[in-house]
């Protein structure tokens, strides 16, 4: 169903990237697949819908050929750059995708991730401990952007990181595509050089001389045996990095904000830790950390009733999807109850759901149960307000001053 009662422009209005959630109900009525107007991009917003695309790659592909600015006049432009650039695991197609997984997936990452458990305990408590001496943090700074990237790093298997230049790549990475940027500050944010890419290069030259059984390991070995190029490589590494970053980071922001705001689930959860894990798969449906993956379109196809000609890009809006009160009841609270949990598409659908899923998932119990067991009360700073990264992208706090009141 197309409409023209939607402005273009609400789709990068600033107000509308803080505040989504009832432009998203717009769309769900509306235009559950939206058209902005003269600019060739497509908006999938139902859960039955954005499944549908996620599954059929053949017609919506992965492979990333633009990147979006937001034009003079606030609609969003296309700065198309077609095969340029090489595709690498999120932006694969299948049957380059299961090569770049299967590389490193899924028996290494998951035994990894286990072992690392301890090691995120240790931090959140002692971020949590520092944070506690102050009462009042700015919590993005003080917890949530360190734990993410600080482990993300050990994941890989990286070796004298510094976590401030793997933040700022991270963050520089997902900038470029957060659609909210000018096609000038585009050009000059994407013409930066990134250091990081050059000392991950460095790190898989070293990792190739000297084995190890980490990530970094499997994929200087599988560059070794000709199954990766080393730019290829390079571009898994630096997914896994951004992404592994920024979506928990996400996570951990959003979920205490929610639970900031609502003293009585807070206080309901800390008596009952034994619900964070449902706690988390709801925040992370109900403020998805990344709103929508990017696909383009090879051939005229068509979804629901709507005609989507060839070279277009589709935006699957897993944030708008998350709360179609269609598949979910009460979508916009927190249902420490529902039946299936993790039904929601916050890490994806199909093929590309996030192989860094259960990572986030084991920081944020770690770090909330922490945080909610050595506090009585988490709440908002008085006099200040939570602020968004400006993205279309990401749904992350750029500050988020607290008061914690130890236990």
């Amino acid at each position: 169903m197309m409409s023209t009662e939607i402005s273009g422009t609400m789709l990068l209005d600033p107000k509308v990237l803080d505040d989504p959630y009832p432009f998203y109900r717009q769309l769900h009525s509306l235009a559950p697949i939206w058209e902005v107007r003269g600019t060739g991009v497509f908006i999938v917003s139902t859960f039955d819908l954005v499944a549908e695309a996620a599954a059929r790659v053949e017609d919506f592909s992965s492979n990333m050929r633009c990147l979006l600015y937001r034009d003079e006049n606030g609609l969003p432009g296309r700065f198309v750059f077609g095969d340029v650039g090489g595709q690498a695991l999120a932006t694969a197609d299948p049957p380059l995708h299961a090569i770049h997984r299967n590389a490193v997936f899924p028996e290494l990452v998951a035994k990894r991730m286990a072992e690392l458990e301890p090691d995120i305990f240790e931090l959140a408590a002692a971020l949590v401990s520092k944070a506690l001496e102050h009462g009042t943090v700015e919590f993005m700074t003080a917890v949530g952007n360190i734990v993410p990237i600080t482990m993300i790093s050990r994941l890989i298997g990286f070796r004298n990181s510094n976590l401030d230049d793997l933040w700022s790549s991270a963050v520089n990475g997902t900038r470029l595509v957060g659609g909210t940027l000018s096609l000038e500050k585009l050009m000059e944010t994407a013409s930066r050089g990134d250091r990081v890419q050059a000392w991950i290069g460095d790190q898989l030259s070293v990792a190739k001389e000297e084995p190890t059984e980490e990530i970094l390991g499997a994929v200087a070995r599988a560059t070794t045996d000709g199954v990766l190029s080393d730019a290829e490589a390079n571009g898994v590494l630096t997914i896994l990095l951004s992404a592994g970053g920024e979506t928990t980071t996400s996570l951990l922001g959003n979920a205490v904000r929610i639970l900031a705001e609502d003293p009585e689930l807070q206080e309901h959860i800390r008596k009952n830790l034994d619900l964070v894990p449902t706690f988390v798969e709801e925040a992370l449906r109900l403020e998805s950390p990344f709103r929508y993956m990017m696909r383009s379109v090879p051939k005229d196809t068509v979804l629901g009733d709507v005609t989507i000609p060839a070279t277009s890009t589709v935006l699957l809006f897993w944030g708008a999807a998350n709360r179609d009160a269609t598949e979910f009841e009460r979508p916009e609270q927190i249902d420490l109850e529902r039946h299936i949990p993790r039904r929601h598409v916050a890490f994806g659908r199909g093929i590309h759901h996030c192989v860094g899923a259960p990572l986030a998932r084991i920081e944020a119990r770690n770090v909330l149960t922490v945080l909610l067991d050595r506090t009585t009360e988490i709440s908002l700073e008085p006099g200040t307000s939570p602020s968004w990264v400006s993205s279309l992208l990401v749904r992350r706090h750029e500050h988020l001053p607290v008061r914690l009141r130890a236990r």
